[in-house]
């Protein structure tokens, strides 16, 4: 609630943060740090999400690319004044080999 779509983006990235295992970057013998990310966030009004505070949820890769799109869901809440932003996510990770 609060209309907060950085937030909002945050809290989307977090839960596909949630299912993902890196384990599969020693396997090509690289690490997360050499992980390229690219990150669709999809929220009603994508002007008003701050990309660098989305970038800086992920503690790993070389690159962070935010690209932030008309999308999500605003859901009316009780009083005129407020409503609750919905984001999506989508996390793409890959590497240079």
């Amino acid at each position: 609630h609060g209309g907060d779509y950085t937030k909002a983006a945050q809290r989307a990235v977090q839960n596909a943060l949630q299912h993902v295992s890196l384990g599969f970057t020693g396997a090509l013998g690289k690490s997360a740090s050499d992980l390229i990310l690219d990150i669709t966030i999809g929220v009603a009004e994508p002007s008003k999400v701050n990309r660098q505070a989305v970038a800086d949820l992920f503690p790993y890769g070389r690159q962070k690319n935010v690209k932030v799109v008309k999308g999500g869901l605003d859901v009316p809440g009780d009083r005129p004044d407020d409503f609750c932003a919905v984001a999506n996510a989508a996390v793409v990770l890959s590497l240079d080999v």
